[in-house]
């Protein structure tokens, strides 16, 4: 304990939850205490010294969750959902947008959505100078088909003029996206990322190009994002094992992303690639104005079906919190260290009959399901919002407050 929460009273305790903090190793019954909006002490018998004091016991107390691939360009671009909406629904405290707004629009993004939301937001550019102009429920326009539609000059620059929320460059690749410029999008999108020394997230889609091309173009510390796509063009081999090609990126630092979305995750991969002893390094929802709506919904639903899928809950909350985190390389958030901001995420795993479907139609029963209790940002309680999507196909009782 630091002396300065020696020497006072705590703002906020939340006793009794198992504490799970995979950045300082931790997984345990503890107290956690926060003073101005910081977390002050982790540990037992804290309670005593609480001003506000929140029994979780039975619950699981984690970093605040983040979202590493969102779309929340809201109202300006026609794929995105509302940034607010989506976090009190799936107890999120940082939502990373996943290439909405490009060079040319980025500006809107900061000064109308980024600035106003209560909630952290940050974004990888899209190489792309409009962003993702042509999405929604029957369009599908790719803006990354054009070579001069993807200036690398007008990229670096409104990087370099935003490092405070741009945490990298984004491109799509893949079929009708990119069109015939193929990979010569994705080296376009390297060169950016180069230039500012920033990560690359690149989405997969159907070839061509193909998987294997893909991630043998990605460097150490970039993202390949809908890691667990439905063939054609997955992360499997003919063989059902994982690709050589995706091994290697892997080996050199490579990190995968699930982003379920609408068309981005199949259980015949999923279920070769874990049985091949292949995890994801980072769990995301990909939500957008379509996903928003099944089967994807959000992270937490994204999170529950890998913890259906087999990972373990340790593992489920890291690649949630800490990994991405340190992915963005936002070190001082995902985490319960000393010192970090009180971003927290209290969440019930609770017994559920639920049927999980991927994005071909492919069912699964589930038994379980993890429920949001509260959300602090910086230590301030967050509201939360219904999940009736999940609600009816409880087992166990009341599970969840959904307002404070």
């Amino acid at each position: 304990m630091s002396e300065s929460a020696a020497e006072r009273d705590f703002d906020l305790v939340l006793t009794g939850g198992r504490v799970l903090d995979e950045r300082n190793g931790v997984d345990d019954v503890l107290d956690v205490a926060v003073i101005s909006g910081r977390i002050a002490a982790v540990g037992t018998n804290l309670s005593v010294r609480g001003r506000n004091v929140q029994d979780v016991s039975g619950a699981i107390v984690a970093p605040g969750l983040i979202d590493i691939h969102t779309h929340v360009y809201h109202k300006a671009t026609s794929l995105s959902v509302d940034p607010g909406f989506i976090s009190r629904r799936s107890a999120t405290t940082t939502l990373v947008d996943a290439g909405s707004a490009g060079a040319g629009n980025y500006d809107g993004f900061r000064d109308y959505v980024m600035t106003h939301c209560p909630y952290r937001i940050f974004a990888f550019l899209n190489i792309s100078f409009p962003g993702i102009f042509g999405f929604d429920k029957g369009v599908s326009i790719g803006e990354a088909t054009l070579r001069h539609m993807l200036p690398v000059d007008r990229c670096v620059a409104k990087i370099e003029a935003n490092r405070d929320r741009i945490i990298g460059v984004k491109v799509r690749i893949g079929g009708p996206v990119t069109g015939e410029l193929g990979l010569g999008a994705l080296e376009l999108a390297l060169e950016a990322a180069n230039a500012v020394n920033l990560p690359l997230m690149t989405h997969i889609g159907t070839a061509p190009p193909s998987y294997a091309d893909v991630v043998s173009m990605l460097r150490p510390g970039d993202i390949l994002t809908h890691c667990f796509r439905p063939a054609p063009n997955s992360a499997l081999g003919d063989d059902g094992r994982v690709l050589p090609e995706v091994r290697a990126a892997r080996e050199r630092g490579v990190l995968f992303d699930i982003a379920h979305g609408m068309g981005a995750f199949g259980y015949e991969t999923a279920e070769g690639a874990l049985a091949d002893n292949f995890l994801p390094d980072l769990i995301s929802s990909d939500v957008h104005v379509i996903a928003v709506e099944g089967p994807g919904y959000d992270l937490l639903h994204t999170m529950s079906k890998l913890l259906n899928c087999g990972l373990s809950l340790p593992d489920v909350i890291g690649m949630s919190t800490s990994r991405p985190a340190l992915a963005i390389r936002k070190p001082e958030i995902g985490h319960l260290g000393v010192g970090a901001p009180a971003d927290i995420t209290v969440l019930k795993q609770v017994e559920s009959n639920y049927v999980f479907e991927d994005v071909v139609g492919a069912r699964r029963q589930g038994t379980t399901l993890l429920q949001p209790v509260s959300v602090y940002i910086a230590g301030k309680s967050m509201e939360l919002a219904h999940r009736p999507f999940e609600e009816p196909f409880i087992l166990s009782g009341s599970c969840c407050g959904h307002s404070h």
